[in-house]
């Protein structure tokens, strides 16, 4: 039964057919023979990997997500250093002599939020520079010292140490 069939310059395997089909072909004395087995295809097996379903990697989290959605109260830890540190931003003026082809010196803000220790690198534009005005290098999150390199962010079990003030 297997045969190549080409159609417009593209190969195809013909590997199975209908009840219908076989008894045409008999009928006009072509025996088709017998089919064979569909062959595998890598990209369901990678899909099948991506879909496959992890359990949390700590029962811990699952508690309090579990709590929280449910109306439970538990306390914020981040709540006293917001109401501490709201608005309070250490920035840093930052040149880069960029030695490149096609660098130049580049001026940069280095904005640091105390409320909950993110940052933020922002391009200051020059006029007629004849760049393209990029605003933001950095968007606004924390810094990780050594950043963890997972397929699912979020589900290491490793503790991440971010840049403090």
């Amino acid at each position: 039964m297997p045969m190549d069939l080409e159609i417009y310059s593209r190969v195809f395997r013909v590997y199975a057919c209908d009840e219908f089909t076989m008894a045409f072909y008999a009928n006009e004395g072509i025996n088709l023979g017998h089919s064979e087995a569909l062959p595998d295809d890598p990209y369901k097996e990678t899909r099948r990997m991506i879909n496959f379903k992890q359990n949390p990697p700590d029962a811990g989290e699952m508690k309090n997500y579990n709590e929280v959605r449910l109306g439970g109260g538990r306390a914020n830890g981040n709540l006293h250093s917001f109401l501490e540190n709201d608005r309070k931003v250490l920035s840093f003026s930052i040149f880069w002599e960029d030695k490149t082809y096609d660098g130049g010196d580049k001026f940069y803000t280095l904005n640091y939020f105390l409320s909950n220790n993110s940052l933020e690198i922002k391009e200051i534009a020059v006029q007629n520079s004849g760049r393209y005005a990029f605003p933001m290098l950095l968007k606004r999150q924390k810094l990780a010292k050594k950043p963890i390199l997972t397929h699912c962010p979020g589900m290491s079990l490793r503790t991440e140490d971010y840049y403090q003030p």
